[in-house]
């Protein structure tokens, strides 16, 4: 393990903690399998399946951040990290599997440092491709609230241009899947 790597990631993120070590390890294991290095623009792209700790490991080791467009959150509440290699199209999804520890938190991010990151995710394909490169979407002004939103988060209603949140949703489907 990088110490100095851990430390400096660790800074980042504000403390040391078991989901941060989750993020390292896993950032650890892609760039083993995938061969990869710093993203300085979105040569990788990482799609996290939460919003927890180790994304800021992900965001400091491989420099995917939303702002660049190559870090992508799709909310599924699972420690699951999918990495893509855009110089080779190679991919890689690491799905934590958890682990048995009944100790304090600092003994359970140390087991899961020490831990080869083989034995701590299950290695898949990820069933999704690539995601597009960022795109700049022109702003438009909502009609309701007057703020500016992307173009792409605009919607009618009632002839005005309105942004999400002024947005009122209407389902009659309820629970019931059409």
């Amino acid at each position: 393990m990088n110490n100095k790597l851990w430390n400096e990631c660790a800074r980042f993120h504000g403390h040391k903690c078991p989901g941060l070590a989750i993020g390292f390890k896993a950032c650890e294991l892609a760039i083993e399998k995938l061969n990869i290095r710093f993203s300085n623009d979105e040569e990788i792209v990482c799609v996290v399946e939460n919003d927890a700790c180790g994304v800021d490991a992900v965001q400091y080791i491989t420099g995917c951040t939303f702002g660049k467009g190559n870090l992508l959150f799709k909310d599924r509440g699972k420690q699951a990290f999918s990495f893509f290699n855009r110089d080779n199209d190679d991919s890689i999804r690491l799905v934590f599997k958890g682990i048995e520890y009944d100790g304090n938190k600092e003994g359970k991010q140390n087991f899961i440092l020490n831990t080869p990151a083989t034995k701590l995710f299950e290695i898949k394909k990820p069933e999704f491709n690539v995601p597009q490169r960022a795109k700049i979407f022109k702003s438009i002004v909502c009609e309701s609230c007057g703020e500016l939103a992307a173009e792409s988060r605009i919607r009618i209603q009632d002839g005005k241009k309105v942004c999400l949140d002024c947005y009122e949703h209407y389902d009659r489907g309820g629970n019931i899947n059409f």
